[in-house]
């Protein structure tokens, strides 16, 4: 096996930081030394890394990831080859996906589609949530199963998107009062579908047919009242843990936080689009530029306090995780598909490589602090999600690695930073005081000097257990 020994650097976890070294054997943290220390106790090793300057920190978890997911008539661009190498450029070593299980279709069946998809074509490590989006006797009993059998412990079901995910009120109740049972969690899509495609049909039939109503019909309103009855839901199951998905809204995040202050086991997820990203500067580009920014829940407007209290949730923890809904679409032949219907713009913007990025740019700005940075990204996606030999740097831990470079930059661009498998940047021209250095995925080097160096294949499929913050 492979030594590896880490010296010189700053080691950053959840709780503080401290300068030492890290010892990686084979594909495992063996241990954490002392500056120097390694040479005291005569532990030799086959490569050194020298981290003077650097910070060294958890590899990035990414729990909110769609490669080569279908939807509205084409498939996200980034296949789980692209996807995860990109994602390695980003320092993220592990990532969640999302297995599809439509109405009238075979949880088992999709599920297997989804480990076809995958197997042998990771660049670095993944896992599976389970989406049900036909609640019926047959998939009940498989979610059960996948929690015993398959290493998959989390269930995304929908209140958005009727026809195709939606589950009514009923479905969630029996979906979450069966995860409540086997101590799995149910992840929320929370808005409004019925009510929104009202909205919708009622802006096509006015003319209001450009890429800016995709917000416009999808009012904070329906996401805050989604949350709230995702959250009374959960309740009445059985106190069941909730996870409520990219969230974007002030309302949203304030029943979250009720929620939570009433000792609920309701969790937030953010995304950096919502952070960063607004209807007026992206959505609202003139012609129809701004489909390159159709996501849902949609981008806010910028006169309201969406985003600082976003960042404030990050703060506070009322926001536990920053995901990225990495779901890519090209802006030709795919975002044009909704050309004069924006209902019809596939949704999703790509980001798995630049939300370790975009987030560490919240502690240049003093929005979160390094510790924060390192806990929302990799340390609580890791234990929220039941991977339990990841998102810290200890003895005994999975050595997934990032090398951060404080005192160097990063611009994200088509011609600048970008390995995504799209025409366009979501976050274009946007510059970050900080680089990605060098990213080990268990034990091994895949970027470097500006280089990726790992290979397609090495990622595995990780088996996850439960959730860590309800046992």
């Amino acid at each position: 096996m492979t030594r590896t020994l880490i010296t010189n650097g700053m080691i950053v976890s959840a709780t503080g930081r401290a300068s030492g070294d890290v010892l990686i054997d084979g594909e495992t943290i063996a241990a954490i030394l002392a500056p120097g220390q390694a040479a005291g106790l005569g532990i030799s090793a086959d490569r050194t890394i020298d981290a003077t300057g650097k910070y060294v920190v958890p590899g990035g978890i990414d729990v909110h990831t769609h490669m080569e997911l279908p939807f509205g008539g084409t498939e996200a661009s980034d296949t789980f080859e692209t996807g995860t190498v990109a994602a390695a450029w980003g320092g993220v070593t592990t990532i969640v996906d999302f297995a599809v299980q439509n109405t009238n279709t075979s949880v088992h069946e999709r599920l297997a589609e989804w480990h076809e998809k995958a197997a042998g074509n990771c660049a670095i490590d993944y896992g599976f949530h389970q989406i049900i989006g036909g609640v019926d006797e047959e998939s009940l009993k498989a979610m059960t199963y996948l929690v015993d059998n398959e290493g998959i412990t989390s269930f995304k079901l929908f209140m958005a998107y009727p026809g195709v995910l939606y589950s009514d009120d009923g479905q969630i109740l029996r979906a979450m009062q069966n995860a409540s049972e086997s101590g799995a969690m149910i992840m929320m899509h929370a808005e409004n579908g019925i009510a929104i495609d009202v909205l919708v049909a009622q802006s096509i039939a006015r003319g209001d047919t450009d890429p800016r109503f995709h917000s416009l019909t999808r009012p904070a309103e329906m996401e805050g009242e989604a949350t709230h009855r995702a959250i009374q839901l959960a309740k009445v199951a059985g106190n069941v843990p909730l996870y409520i998905v990219h969230m974007s809204a002030s309302e949203a995040l304030e029943e979250v936080a009720a929620a939570q202050h009433a000792g609920l086991n309701v969790f937030g997820e953010t995304c950096p689009q919502y952070l960063y990203l607004s209807l007026e500067d992206h959505l609202a580009q003139p012609g129809f530029e701004g489909a390159k920014w159709v996501c849902s829940t949609p981008l806010r407007t910028k006169h309201q306090h969406h985003q600082n209290d976003l960042w404030k949730g990050l703060r506070m923890n009322e926001l536990a995780i920053v995901s990225t809904d990495h779901c890519p679409f090209c802006f030709k032949d795919q975002k044009e598909l909704g050309l004069g219907d924006f209902s019809k713009i596939p949704n999703g913007i790509g980001g798995v490589e630049h939300r370790m990025e975009l987030l560490y740019q919240g502690v240049v700005t003093g929005e979160i602090s390094l510790e924060r940075w390192v806990e929302t990204c990799a340390t609580t996606p890791a234990r929220m999600f039941g991977l339990d030999r990841k998102g810290e740097i200890a003895p005994g831990f999975d050595a997934d690695v990032l090398i951060w470079d404080p005192n160097n930059r990063t611009k994200i661009g088509i011609n600048d930073k970008h390995h995504m498998n799209m025409d366009h940047s979501a976050y274009e021209g946007f510059e970050i005081d900080g680089k990605v250095d060098t990213v080990i995925s268990r034990g091994t080097v895949v970027v470097e000097n500006d280089t990726f160096v790992g290979k397609v294949g090495h990622g595995k499929y990780v088996k996850r257990g439960l959730s860590r913050y309800l046992h």
